[in-house]
C-alpha cells in the first residue's frame, strides 16, 4: 500500500514534538495536508515529499552523491515511489538505488527522521529550438516541472559498506565527507549528537 497523507501527518507530528523549534517552518507543510493536498505527487508544486538517507561510515563520514540534472553534491534520496509503503523505507530504496550499497548493509539509527528540510528546486523546462519545438539536444533531464518545493524528510542511516554501483542516470559520483562539511547547521549538531 503506497504512503498515504496520513503517514505522513503522524511522521510530521511525532518529528515536531521531538522538534518544536522546526514548526515555523514546517507549518506550511500541516496546510497543505489539511488542505488535502497530496503531498505524495510530484505534480503537487506547492510542495511534495521526498525521502532523503543521510549514510554514515565506521569513522563518522557521510556520504555524498553528484547529482546530474542539478550538479551539485547532495545527500542521496529523492521522489515517493508507489511502492513505497513508509518514508523511511522510501529513503533506503533511494540509498540503494543511487548508490549500490544493499539495504541489509545499513542500519537505521532510528525510525523517524533526524531532520526534515523544505527547500526549493528550480524549474526544469525542455529546451526549444528557434521554431519553438523541443530541442532534441536540450537537457536530458529536462521535465517541464516549474519551480517548486521538495519537503525533505531525512533520515539517518549506519554502514560499513561502501557504494558499489552509481545509479549512472542521476548520479555522476560519490565520496564521503566529514560532518564539518555539511552547510546546514541544524543538521550537522543533530547528526553528530547522535552519532556519539
Amino acid at each position: 500500500m503506497a504512503i498515504a497523507a496520513d503517514h505522513i501527518r503522524t511522521t510530521l507530528t511525532t518529528y515536531l514534538d521531538t522538534h518544536p523549534e522546526d514548526k515555523p517552518d514546517l507549518a506550511p507543510v500541516l496546510d497543505l495536508l489539511d488542505g488535502g493536498a497530496d503531498l505524495t505527487s510530484r505534480k503537487e508544486f506547492r510542495g511534495h515529499v521526498t525521502a532523503g538517507a543521510i549514510l554514515a561510515d565506521t569513522d563518522g563520514r557521510l556520504l555524498h552523491i553528484h547529482h546530474r540534472a542539478l550538479d551539485m553534491w547532495l545527500l542521496p534520496g529523492g521522489h515517493l515511489e508507489p511502492q513505497d509503503t513508509s518514508l523511511l523505507g522510501a529513503a533506503l530504496r533511494e540509498l540503494a538505488e543511487e548508490t549500490g550499497i544493499p539495504a541489509d548493509a545499513v542500519t537505521p539509527a532510528d525510525g523517524h527522521p533526524i531532520h526534515i528540510d523544505v527547500h526549493p528546486i528550480p524549474a526544469r523546462t525542455p529546451s526549444r529550438s528557434l521554431a519553438g519545438a523541443p530541442d532534441p539536444l536540450g537537457p536530458p533531464d529536462a521535465k517541464g516541472e516549474p519551480d517548486h518545493q521538495h519537503v525533505d524528510f531525512r533520515f539517518l542511516f549506519r554502514t560499513t559498506a561502501d557504494v558499489r554501483q552509481l545509479q549512472s542516470d542521476e548520479v555522476t559520483a560519490a565520496t564521503w565527507r566529514e560532518i564539518h562539511t555539511l552547510r546546514d547547521a541544524t543538521l550537522r549538531q543533530r547528526i553528530a549528537a547522535a552519532l556519539r
